[in-house]
């Protein structure tokens, strides 16, 4: 057997982009569609350097994680890059103060280390179970342009829009602070003009004021036959007892559990009730190492498990998975190409129009995650950069 492949350096690329027509949010700060405006936004690439000459790579993260980096690549540096499940339980109890921040990342990133030293797609080192999958079109943040997402119809003629593009399933993320029949009227725009049609989604990125405005728009996804409803009010999202009171008011099955962080916590959210469909991010959760066992933890108790947003490793992901039913293809806007800068090289795209004429997505097949990355444009906009050895 060959020589295990030993960690030489962690390096980290901090490089930004430009959004044009896109402006901030003022309630939770998250990008939406402005006519006019422009915003800068940064982003991160991790790289493990290995005395084999192999390097894992991963574009994804934010920058509180990214502060994390140093004590972890510390730890790091010097060990069997194939070792994965032994940092992933030492960097939880390192990081147990700290959220578990950076593991994911760094995770991910010995991953593609692993796939590419063995010249093959993460997905067929973890049990390959299907190679697509379908996808739901997740919308932008409603907006107040007279040409976006301003009003129940807009978001209603949207979801058409989606249907007919070839998308089998559709996720409203309202408006943020506005009134609650306003928000019960997009509800109810969109199941009138697509249930029936389409599975639909209702994602009010917890800014309903009251438990009592949660079970007002709730009753309107019942109405119209609604897939999940999803983190609808201020408790940000971690309160099983709170979302178990709701699922046994209303018929529509709830999503939870994006904002618990790892294993136990979301098998507790669960087993005290407080969900139907489970949520897993690779970025939060403990990389792809911590989503499997989400994975299999959900499976075990009969429930599948739901991967937040885009990205190669989210394909792995799904590829090696039976218990889980739509990728989420998003941010989608009628008006807007989107918020995530060209990283990738060849044909990969996350976007409006990639899916095929059945509304799926394919894994990329490539080593590692699959999908290399564009160096060139990384560097042309690189304002930071770490190394760590």
């Amino acid at each position: 057997m060959a020589r295990a492949p030993i960690v030489t350096e962690v390096e980290v690329t901090e490089f930004e982009w430009e959004l044009v027509d896109i402006s901030t949010e003022p309630i939770i700060g998250i990008p939406i569609y402005q006519k006019g405006s422009t915003i800068r936004r940064k982003g991160h690439v991790l790289r493990i350097h290995t005395d084999a000459g192999i390097t894992g790579e991963y574009f994804g993260g934010n920058a509180v994680e990214y502060a994390a980096i140093p004590q972890l690549a510390r730890m790091l540096i010097g060990r069997n890059a194939l070792d994965r499940e032994l940092f992933f339980n030492d960097a939880k109890q390192a990081m147990r103060q700290q959220a578990g921040m950076g593991r994911s990342q760094i995770d991910i990133a010995l991953w593609d280390i692993a796939g590419k030293l063995l010249d093959t797609p993460v997905h067929q080192l973890l049990g390959t179970y299907r190679t697509d999958f379908p996808c739901y079109a997740s919308t932008y943040i409603a907006d107040y342009e007279p040409d976006g997402l301003s009003s129940p119809e807009a978001m209603a003629d949207f979801a058409e829009q989606c249907f007919e593009i070839g998308y089998p399933a559709f996720k409203i993320h309202p408006w943020m602070g506005e009134p609650i029949e306003k928000q019960m009227a997009v509800t109810e725009a969109v199941g009138k003009r697509m249930a029936g049609k389409m599975d639909l989604m209702l994602d009010p990125v917890c800014t309903y004021e009251t438990f009592g405005d949660a079970v007002k728009v709730g009753r309107v996804c019942d109405e119209w036959g609604y897939y999940w409803y999803e983190d609808p009010f201020r408790d940000s999202g971690v309160s099983a007892f709170a979302h178990k009171k709701l699922r046994e008011i209303l018929k529509t099955p709830i999503l939870q559990t994006e904002h618990i962080r790892g294993l136990e916590q979301h098998v507790d959210f669960v087993l005290s009730g407080g969900t139907d469909f489970v949520r897993g991010d690779p970025d939060y959760d403990g990389g792809i190492t911590g989503v499997m066992k989400l994975a299999h933890a959900t499976e075990g108790l009969g429930l599948d498990l739901e991967i937040h947003v885009a990205g190669p490793d989210r394909r792995q992901i799904m590829a090696a998975m039976r218990n889980s039913n739509f990728y989420e293809m998003g941010l989608l806007h009628p008006r807007h190409g989107g918020m995530k800068p060209p990283v990738y090289l060849g044909e990969y795209a996350d976007g409006l129009n990639a899916i095929d004429k059945n509304g799926r997505v394919s894994v990329p097949d490539g080593p590692g995650l699959g999908v290399p990355l564009d160096w060139d444009y990384i560097n042309a906009h690189t304002t930071d950069h770490a190394q760590y050895s």
